[in-house]
């Protein structure tokens, strides 16, 4: 479980509970309502709503929630929450770096909760670009390993822009830099068609290990994390073996 990888790292959502999938489709639908706010209801001219409704789809949020997440966030909607983004950088167990994004209508509840779940499990919330520094901020782009085998998509990403390829046994996750991630995208959707997954995202530019008990603090951060719906999405540099992750409880 490296860090620097969204597919391994950005919460642990695989064969969620019945709660879990009932969180993970709240968020999606705060994401669907903020990406109308800021742009418009027509996924072919607003590519934030977009890639937030491909995501929905790959995670199977049924057509009527998705249909009530866009009317919610029209002008003529009854529902007048108004969410902003936010985040937070910090440190957590085993020496790990932590990069918290989230959408939410009260920063001050949001920033309690965060600061609650990492520095009851050792951890502390640190100054803005204390940690950021040990990331980059870059483009990911997922498509599902069926598009193609890994030398073809790479092929196909260099053409259109892009800079890495990290396949796996369900997916292709392409990079690229910041500013290349509309152009990129946009050729790739010509080639391929519309993605899994279409995000900016953090990638740790160095992993570190964290094991034993220091691992199983980690991933109680990350679940607590994942619980808050305040939360969309967690991005660390930590790297947690297979044993260790099959040693917590939860």
């Amino acid at each position: 479980m490296a860090g620097h990888s969204h597919a391994k790292n950005v919460m642990h959502q695989k064969n969620a509970s019945d709660s879990k999938k009932a969180k993970i489709f709240n968020k999606l639908a705060r994401e669907i309502m903020v990406s109308v706010k800021l742009g418009a209801p027509d996924p072919a001219s607003n590519p934030r709503l977009r890639a937030a409704l491909a995501e929905a789809r790959v995670k199977n949020m049924t057509r009527d929630r998705i249909e009530r997440a866009i009317k919610s966030g029209q002008p003529d909607s009854d529902d007048k929450a108004i969410y902003e983004e936010v985040r937070y950088e910090a440190y957590g167990p085993g020496g790990s770096a932590l990069i918290i994004e989230g959408l939410t209508d009260n920063r001050n509840r949001t920033a309690a909760e965060v600061r609650t779940a990492i520095s009851k499990n050792g951890g502390n919330l640190a100054e803005t670009g204390s940690v950021s520094f040990m990331f980059d901020r870059v483009g990911e782009i997922v498509y599902p390993a069926s598009k193609g085998s890994p030398d073809d998509m790479l092929e196909i990403v260099i053409e259109a822009g892009g800079n890495d390829v990290e396949s796996d046994d369900e997916n292709h996750y392409i990079f690229t830099g910041l500013e290349d991630f509309g152009t990129v995208r946009a050729a790739l959707e010509k080639e391929l068609g519309e993605p899994s997954s279409a995000k900016l995202v953090w990638t740790a530019k160095n992993d570190v290990p964290v094991a034993g008990q220091d691992a199983q603090t980690l991933l109680k951060v990350l679940d607590l994390l994942e619980d808050n719906d305040d939360v969309q999405n967690v991005f660390g540099n930590y790297d947690i073996s297979e044993e260790d992750q099959a040693a917590y409880k939860g």
